[in-house]
């Protein structure tokens, strides 16, 4: 098997290659951003996160870091950190796996079906747990509040609070148009 380093660039080279957009951090080829689309007929249909991804020097023995840099609604992701608690990723990742199969597979997974008996996030837990519909809401007032193609646009540190009120002004005003179509 080749060495750690020529399989991270060849594992790199295939994500950025495939349909996600990725933005290096620094100089070196273990940091970057990848735009991650919420998956379809799921209540993040519609949302884009930008996800910081970690490879560590042992890459692919050991698994990638991945957090969400926008929030997001659910059980399995620290609202706060973006930290991502993923048993596949964090720990049966085996070297079989790719940088593709993080964002084709373990990502989407993760968001289609949450385990609320392993949170990181415990209000989305219980309340995924007590009423599944609110809990279906709220993950889209999250996606409609932070996960607009805009909000994923500059590096993190460029938005500031101006930015946030802007969105929330703009949520509310479309959150009742949203709204109007989904009572019929």
């Amino acid at each position: 098997m080749s060495s750690p380093s020529k399989r991270r660039e060849m594992d790199l080279m295939k994500l950025m290659m495939s349909d996600y957009k990725v933005e290096m951090i620094n100089d070196g080829m273990q940091e970057f951003y990848v735009d991650f689309n919420g998956p379809k007929e799921s209540p993040y249909q519609g949302g884009v996160w930008r996800i910081r991804v970690e490879l560590p020097d042992a890459y692919p023995y050991k698994s990638p870091s991945v957090g969400f840099v926008n929030k997001i609604y659910h059980p399995n992701v620290d609202e706060m950190s973006g930290s991502v608690c993923l048993d596949v990723i964090n720990q049966t990742w085996s070297p079989m796996f790719d940088l593709v199969n993080v964002f084709e597979v373990f990502l989407p997974q993760l968001l289609l079906y949450p385990n609320p008996s392993d949170p990181l996030n415990g209000e989305a837990a219980a309340l995924m747990m007590r009423d599944r519909s609110a809990y279906e809401q709220r993950v889209k007032e999250y996606c409609e509040k932070y996960a607009k193609p805009e909000d994923i646009g500059g590096a993190p540190e460029e938005k500031s609070s101006d930015d946030e009120d802007l969105s929330e002004d703009e949520y509310d005003s479309s959150d009742d148009a949203v709204a109007g179509q989904a009572d019929p």
